[in-house]
C-alpha cells in the first residue's frame, strides 16, 4: 500500500511563509502528478498547486507568485513553499499524488492517493 505523510503546518502571522512537505511511500513504480489542495471551514475542497513528473506546474489564481510547488522524484515528495500568506490561506492542506502502485489483489493499479491532512493558520 501508499501512504502520503504531510508535514510543515502550523501558525504564522501575515505576511510570513511556511514549507510544507508531502512523502509517498509504499509499492511505488511511477508518479504521474502530485498535488496540493486545500479545504477551509465551510468550503469546498480546492486545488492549490500541482506538478507532473516532468515538472510542469499549476497554481490557482490567488496563489501565484506567492506559492511554489517543486518536487523531488528521489524522494519521492513534493513541497509547497508558502510566502506572503494572508488570513485566507487558512485551510487544511491536503497532498494528493496520481500514482501507479502494487495494489494488493490487483496488482499494479494507477490510483489517486490521499494524505491525511495539515493545518495552516495564518492569524496575528
Amino acid at each position: 500500500q501508499v501512504q502520503l505523510v504531510e508535514s510543515g503546518g502550523g501558525l504564522v502571522q501575515p505576511g510570513g511563509s511556511l514549507r510544507l512537505s508531502c512523502a509517498a511511500s509504499g509499492s511505488i513504480f511511477t508518479i504521474y502528478a502530485m498535488r496540493w489542495y486545500r479545504q477551509a471551514p465551510g468550503k469546498e475542497r480546492e486545488l492549490v498547486a500541482g506538478i507532473i513528473s516532468i515538472g510542469i506546474t499549476n497554481y490557482a489564481d490567488s496563489v501565484k507568485g506567492r506559492f511554489t510547488i517543486s518536487r523531488d522524484n528521489a524522494k519521492n515528495t513534493v513541497y509547497l513553499q508558502m510566502n506572503s500568506l494572508k488570513p485566507e490561506d487558512t485551510a487544511v492542506y491536503y497532498c494528493n499524488a496520481d500514482l501507479e502502485s502494487l495494489v494488493t489483489g490487483w496488482g499494479r493499479r494507477r490510483v489517486d492517493y490521499w494524505g491525511q491532512g495539515t493545518q495552516v493558520t495564518v492569524s496575528s
